[in-house]
């Protein structure tokens, strides 16, 4: 979905919302902007963690990998097809 189709149907859903409930849609999607921007660390803090799995073993590493492409399928098997596609 394009982002000028996305913040459309965003759009149109806000305008849906009852007034009593709009000020807690604000702060959820305000804390999420900001969080996200806070989320973001400084280079400096990002490369702290450069080299931090040096001293795992190639099969603890496999393990570890084999567990994220896991637990990543099994977290995205009841999602829609439109909902992972932003084109």
């Amino acid at each position: 979905m394009k982002p000028s189709n996305l913040r459309t149907k965003l759009l149109t859903e806000i305008n849906l919302i009852p007034e009593e409930k709009l000020e807690e849609v604000y702060n959820f999607i305000h804390s999420f902007r900001v969080g996200v921007e806070a989320s973001q660390g400084t280079p400096e803090q990002i490369m702290q963690f450069a080299g931090c799995w040096n001293d795992m073993s190639d099969e603890t590493f496999s393990d570890f990998t084999e567990e994220i492409n896991a637990r990543r399928q099994q977290a995205f098997l009841g999602r829609r097809s439109d909902e992972s596609s932003f084109g």
